[in-house]
């Protein structure tokens, strides 16, 4: 008898030794019912034992598409005709992540002002609203756009502009906020303590204080897969990459074309296909001239263009030059492109090329802790600006009728097929 029961008790052992090393390979998104390591059952329920949450992959938020990094030539490749010296061509490499299809229109705005106008203090409101009198010249009337530009419904799908460096970072956080809040409702746990707060409440006979920082209380723990990281502006070089999207001008192996702008060639029109001879994007072809004439318009549109005009980059992104320039995450220097690291660029702050080196106190230079990177150029930039490797300066605080916005985020992991 004592025999038989060692018999069944190895037979058993066997069959768990070898259910654990037969299981073949795992990922991230199948890592199977029993430890690989172990070959313990990963607990079913919350409080039985280590738990391992179903995960299918990081699903693309809205709006934004799936960019596949790699390595790229970063810089300009026109003539430097304003002799800035400041981007030249250098190979790095960028990491996948995500990216806004579109820029963030007036209706993507006024969401955003509509949803802190009922959960935060009047000074953050206040603070976050778009700077209208851009649009304001005295020698031009543009009265119709300071007045209704950003508000009228026929201006919807246009992209916002008159926003700040730092006010685009707040629509940032609060859109992280509100989507991560979307997942939990629509992938979490039901029950628990969910909300956002945008801002610190007034209590009774204290003054209002603005809150610059949305958070989601009740965060569920991230090893659930549910939240999505953090939007944010793009960096700079992740930017350029997307832009460029060289990824549709691959030859043999890792030949590729190195584009002057985010299509082939160096026309401004489309080369072929039924929309020859058709615009690429909205600028400002030369002196005075934003739109054609009546009747043979050629980008048609004199100021901005709604979000989906003109055809996609290869990436599938939109007006990725023209339109309206865009903020970048990275601080402006001019001497970036010798100090960048190779691998994910980015310049977050002075180090290797402090403030102190440019003397704006005095009046010496424009540049300082403050000043933000744009590109892209805008409906009212030439050419020239058009193309991705070229690079221009504004303080964060500052905006203009010509500069708008889009959103990234980082691809963790095995990316996803998930869309919300």
């Amino acid at each position: 008898m004592k025999r038989i029961t060692s018999s069944v008790a190895f037979l058993a052992l066997t069959l768990f030794v070898a259910a654990s090393c037969s299981s073949g390979k795992k990922s991230s998104n199948d890592p199977g019912k029993r430890s690989r390591t172990t070959g313990a059952a990963y607990a079913k329920k919350e409080g039985e034992g280590f738990q391992v949450a179903d995960f299918k992959g990081q699903p693309a938020g809205p709006n934004m598409v799936f960019i596949e990094g790699g390595r790229f030539v970063m810089g300009t490749l026109e003539e430097d005709v304003t002799y800035a010296r400041d981007n030249i061509d250098r190979t790095v490499t960028v990491g996948s992540f995500y990216m806004d299809e579109t820029e963030i229109s007036n209706l993507d705005y006024l969401e955003y002002l509509y949803a802190i106008s009922k959960d935060s203090t009047r000074e953050f409101y206040a603070s976050a609203l778009p700077d209208t009198t851009v649009w304001a010249n005295e020698m031009s009337f543009n009265d119709q756009y300071v007045d209704q530009y950003l508000r009228y419904p026929g201006f919807r799908s246009y992209p916002v502009v008159g926003v700040s460096w730092v006010q685009a970072n707040d629509y940032c956080k609060w859109r992280s906020a509100v989507v991560n809040n979307e997942m939990q409702a629509k992938y979490g746990d039901k029950g628990g303590k969910k909300g956002l707060s945008f801002g610190k409440k007034k209590k009774k006979g204290e003054a209002e204080v603005a809150d610059a920082a949305p958070k989601v209380t009740g965060r569920v723990p991230i090893e659930t897969g549910i939240n999505l990281p953090d939007f944010r502006l793009p960096t700079e070089a992740e930017w350029e990459y997307a832009a460029k999207a060289t990824i549709g001008t691959q030859t043999v192996d890792e030949n590729y074309d190195n584009r002057i702008y985010p299509w082939d060639g160096s026309s401004m029109r489309r080369s072929k296909g039924k929309a020859r001879g058709e615009m690429q994007a909205n600028y400002k072809r030369g002196r005075g001239d934003y739109a054609g004439v009546a009747g043979r318009l050629n980008d048609k549109y004199q100021i901005t263009a709604p979000v989906y005009e003109y055809f996609p980059n290869d990436f599938g992104l939109y007006q990725m030059a023209g339109n309206v320039n865009e903020w970048v995450y990275d601080l402006y220097r001019p001497n970036s492109y010798r100090d960048f690291n190779d691998l994910n660029p980015i310049r977050r702050s002075d180090y290797q090329d402090e403030e102190k080196n440019y003397d704006s106190k005095n009046n010496n230079s424009l540049i300082d802790n403050k000043v933000r990177v744009y590109k892209g150029g805008s409906w009212n930039d030439v050419a020239y600006w058009l193309s991705p490797g070229t690079r221009r300066f504004l303080d964060q605080d500052s905006a203009t009728a010509t500069i708008g916005f889009r959103c990234a985020m980082i691809s963790v992991g095995e990316p996803g097929k998930r869309k919300l």
